[in-house]
């Protein structure tokens, strides 16, 4: 089992400013992390900043951070400022997020993303430390910037990665990588090519559960969620690459412009690969599953009816102790 066990903050179902309570007892759960996420909920930096005051003891991380929808050094400030109020205790993570955020949602080209995300990586590098820095990346130019606010600890890097050149580069610039949108056979594809350049390279997973739900429920909300995110360019190559043709059929009914058709079109066999649900104890059993395929750090991603009281979801999600 892993030392380290995650959640995605915030929960849903509870107003953020109303969540002290359950953030408050994710470390008595035996949760040792919180992470946010960014689409078009929260921001990545609030529920976190909240998190190093409610529970000063988890460690907290973005995943992830966009490297389109904040300018280099808007993005490096408040990296500095939470490495600042959780010392030793966050991470950054980024990626590219995908062409519906940043194009279709914040009007930002969604260009030469390998060089974007390795670009920013290597512009936080630098600035972090407090140098100035004055560089002309290939997808951007700072001027002359230097951070103001310097944190005593530099906080690790690490990269949102799906195919081949983004886990390499995840591997070989940064302190490791995050996946999502996988099972856990598949980490024994994607891993490999993190650790490449180091067996200590930690690799993140969003997890999606779905606890103490019966199975037609948890697979109609599965289906929605594999629909929504899985038909999305950069995840079809992703599974793509995987070899998941399964899908197949959904992808070339969803070409077609028929929504119902693509839905209908997608296996049980791939929701229940995708999808963490069941019994608590099975659904543990299934995300312990990842750590043994080569998983440092499980970071549970809830998605349950709006009925489930989260509360109720920590508890059932926690490890065993």
């Amino acid at each position: 089992m892993s030392d380290r066990w995650g959640i995605t903050v915030p929960l849903e179902g509870v107003p953020l400013p109303d969540q002290r309570t359950l953030f408050e007892s994710m470390p008595d759960l035996g949760y040792t992390d919180a992470w946010s996420a960014e689409a078009n909920g929260t921001d990545a930096f609030t529920p976190l900043a909240l998190a190093s005051v409610w529970a000063p003891r988890l460690r907290l991380g973005t995943a992830i951070v966009p490297a389109y929808t904040r300018g280099p050094a808007t993005l490096a400030m408040s990296a500095a400022t939470m490495a600042a109020a959780a010392p030793g205790r966050f991470s950054l993570g980024v990626g590219t997020s995908s062409n519906v955020i940043v194009e279709r949602w914040n009007s930002i080209p969604f260009e030469e993303p390998y060089k974007k995300v390795r670009d920013t990586v290597r512009f936080l590098r630098e600035a972090l430390t407090g140098q100035k820095v004055k560089a002309e990346y290939d997808t951007f130019t700072v001027k002359g910037f230097t951070l103001g606010a310097v944190p005593e600890q530099q906080p690790p890097i690490l990269i949102a990665a799906l195919r081949q050149g983004m886990l390499r580069l995840a591997g070989r610039e940064a302190d490791g990588a995050i996946i999502n949108w996988l099972g856990a056979e598949d980490v024994r594809t994607v891993a490999p090519i993190v650790r490449e350049f180091g067996e200590d390279k930690e690799i993140v997973a969003r997890i999606f559960a779905i606890p103490d739900t019966d199975a037609e429920t948890a697979r109609e909300i599965g289906r929605w969620a594999i629909s929504a995110y899985l038909n999305v360019p950069v995840y079809r190559a992703f599974h793509e690459w995987l070899g998941r043709e399964e899908l197949g059929p959904m992808w070339k009914a969803w070409d077609e412009g028929d929504r119902k058709g693509a839905l209908a079109a997608i296996p049980d066999s791939v929701i229940d690969d995708l999808i963490v649900h069941g019994p608590a104890e099975y659904c543990r059993e299934r995300i312990e599953a990842y750590v043994e395929a080569g998983v440092s750090t499980p970071v549970i991603a809830p998605i349950g009816p709006p009925t489930q009281d989260p509360a109720d979801v920590l508890r059932a999600l926690a490890p065993r102790g």
